[in-house]
């Protein structure tokens, strides 16, 4: 036996490529199955810890996974906006706590999420290093997207508008990064949060002026001398200076907002809230993430198992291709394995 060993071990020394593309080969093959449902696994229970930490969602009718996916992992779906009039229209029911989440600038492909102070305390995020955001303009960065930005406490983030060539669009601000957030593992780590009210500033809906001084008299004026004159200037960053001048224009229930988070007080409540939302004409719905998300991951688990099929029928084939090669090596190498078998 220890001679066959030999042998082997001389045969895989001689071949060393075909050996180890073979090694691989198989080795990839039977790990690929196992990968995939630790994958799986992992990410059934990432999102799963995810959806049932947040009771209720109310977002705008349509597809309640566009609208689990844009609130509460903060992807670039096709959900639309609601307005801050869902979030007032809860608290007036007193069953449960309004939380507004709006989604929907993204920064160097981080998404820049508009809450309040409540969300962070829901969530049970806290600030690692610096403070949260505690003025106009100011910003805090999940752990993961102060990694990526290298940014710390102090540092400014630049934003820019969704089409730089719309001049009517929202202007670009300099947000001050207030804190960065410890690690939570969950989608908090790669996203910017700001106040809902600098997300507006940010949408266009608000902006600062400024009086500058009046230009000096000109004696050798065509009209002699000119009037004073007032320019304003829309500011980029806001400072504690200019924060004073920065201001809202209309209803600021008409305000949009992704969706809102509904955290209701028990069972009763949430029963009672949900039926609010059965009528046919109601413009917005509401669901519970949890369920959302097990149907969305049932329809990836059906992938998964068709990804599982095909990679039994590629397994096959390669046992066969495989089998096929040695007992070809075998034939071929017939002779010389009679005279090893005559020598003992």
């Amino acid at each position: 036996m220890g001679h066959a060993f030999f042998l082997a071990w001389q045969y895989l020394r001689h071949h060393k490529v075909r050996s180890v593309i073979l090694a691989v080969s198989l080795g990839l093959l039977l790990a690929l199955p196992a990968a995939l449902h630790r994958l799986l696994d992992e990410g059934e229970r990432w999102m799963n810890a995810r959806a049932a930490a947040t009771p209720l969602l109310v977002g705008a009718k349509g597809s309640s996974v566009d609208l689990v996916l844009k609130a509460l992992y903060f992807t670039d779906s096709a959900a639309a906006p609601i307005t801050m009039a869902e979030a007032d229209r809860i608290a007036a029911t007193g069953w449960a706590d309004p939380l507004p989440v709006y989604a929907r600038f993204r920064v160097h492909g981080l998404p820049v999420v508009g809450v309040t102070l409540d969300y962070f305390d829901f969530r049970g995020l806290a600030a690692g290093r610096g403070v949260l955001p505690a003025m106009l303009g100011d910003c805090v960065l999940g752990a993961d997207a102060a990694n990526r930005l290298g940014l710390t406490p102090g540092d400014t983030l630049p934003t820019a508008p969704d089409n730089p060539f719309d001049l009517a669009g929202a202007y670009p601000l300099k947000l001050r990064v207030a804190g960065v957030l410890a690690k939570a593992g969950s989608p908090d780590d790669r996203a910017i949060f700001v106040d809902l009210q600098t997300a507006w500033v940010m949408e266009g809906l608000g902006h600062g002026h400024s009086e500058t001084a009046a230009p000096a008299a000109r004696p050798d004026a065509a009209f002699g001398v000119l009037p004073q004159a007032v320019e304003t200037v829309t500011y980029t960053e806001i400072t504690p200076d200019n924060l004073a001048s920065f201001h809202f224009h209309g209803d600021p229930s008409t305000y949009p907002v992704s969706a809102v988070i509904a955290v209701n007080r028990d069972e009763r409540s949430g029963t009672l809230l949900k039926g609010r939302y059965l009528a046919s004409n109601a413009s917005a719905q509401i669901v519970r993430p949890l369920e959302t998300t097990r149907s969305l991951l049932e329809n990836v688990f059906r992938l998964g198992q068709l990804f599982n099929a095909v990679l039994m029928a590629v397994g096959a084939a390669t046992a066969m291709v495989v089998g096929l090669v040695f007992a070809l090596s075998l034939r071929l190498r017939q002779r010389e394995i009679e005279t090893i078998h005559l020598l003992g």
